[in-house]
């Protein structure tokens, strides 16, 4: 982090500007010295009391030299985990504010209380609810995945630095949404790369993602979609609980997409893809688009991978790699 960024990283937390500009001001002038004067000449009421709000927040102490008294800074860890924790209470309570008025406005607009469970998103702001419910996920997301899809397709930063920050994704695939050779290249592939764990099914039973549990969405399949452009968001009831069980007895049926490890080195990179994708069920053609390679490089690939299992057939290869812990 550059110096320079230090005074607003300090106001996050909670100084005034004048606070975090006296705060760095004491920091620079080092033991012994004094902030800059442009922050207050000694003896400035407006100084003394920005001086004295830091000496709460434990900050800053007074040092008293040759009888001299200054102020220094002092190891701030507890002083700004304090600061932290007081900002996130902060947070919570004005998400929690927000969160009441419009529970307030749900209700004036449609005051049945089961009428809130599930709302109705259309048209362009659709997208913008997506990305806005999948950056706030915490720890884990459920996702039934098939096309069309609402992004038209493109890649998904957003899972990615999920990912990252130790968010889980477990996704179901639809075949058709594998078969997508544009869509497995910037969005699948990438996905399962960056910690995503993946399974498939010949058909998904509906275009759903939960999110930690708490918040779904629904969106509209192919048929649905061209007459009406529009996704559901459910709230916590036993709808959202009908549709969590519905994904985990379809994750339990579902056939993995990655092998993690577990295959053996001998295998390269290319076979190794080759397996994973036998294992979703799609055609050979789609495995040498998904590949990028010929259908003659690709059986000659299939032909290697049927000598190292000592099989004559694709049957006789899948119950090769299931007993040897390749899927």
């Amino acid at each position: 982090m550059a110096d320079e960024d230090l005074p607003t990283h300090l106001c996050r937390l909670g100084l005034t500007g004048r606070e975090a500009e006296l705060y760095v001001g004491l920091l620079a002038a080092g033991p012994g010295g004094r902030p800059p004067a442009d922050l207050g000449p000694d003896g400035d009421p407006a100084r003394e009391r920005h001086l004295a709000h830091l000496r709460r927040l434990g900050l800053v102490t007074v040092s008293e030299t040759d009888g001299c008294r200054r102020h220094v800074p002092v190891e701030p860890t507890v002083a700004l985990e304090f600061l932290a924790h007081s900002r996130v209470a902060e947070l919570r309570e004005a998400q929690q504010a927000a969160v009441n008025a419009y529970r307030g406005y749900r209700r004036s607009v449609s005051p049945h209380p089961t009428e809130n469970l599930v709302e109705v998103v259309t048209g362009d702001s659709i997208v913008e609810h997506i990305e806005t419910i999948e950056a706030a996920a915490e720890t884990e997301v459920l996702r039934f995945d098939s096309p069309p899809y609402h992004t038209n397709g493109s890649a998904n930063p957003i899972e990615i630095d999920n990912l990252g920050r130790g968010v889980e994704y477990r996704v179901v695939y639809a075949r058709s949404a594998v078969q997508h050779a544009a869509y497995y290249a910037v969005n699948i592939q990438p996905s399962i790369a960056a910690g995503e764990q993946a399974r498939i099914l010949p058909t998904v039973p509906v275009k759903l993602t939960v999110f930690d549990r708490r918040l779904a969405i629904v969106s509209m399949s192919f048929v649905e979609a061209e007459v009406n452009d529009s996704m559901l968001l459910v709230h916590p009831s036993s709808l959202l609980s009908a549709l969590t069980g519905l994904f985990e007895t379809s994750w339990r049926a579902a056939l993995p997409m990655h092998l993690g490890e577990r295959v053996p080195p001998a295998l390269s990179p290319i076979q190794r893809r080759i397996v994973e994708l036998l294992a979703t069920g799609v055609t050979d053609d789609t495995i040498a688009e998904l590949l990028g390679v010929s259908r003659r490089t690709l059986s000659r690939h299939l032909e290697q991978l049927n000598s190292r299992a000592g099989s004559v057939t694709r049957f006789q290869m899948a119950l090769h790699a299931a007993r040897n812990g390749w899927i």
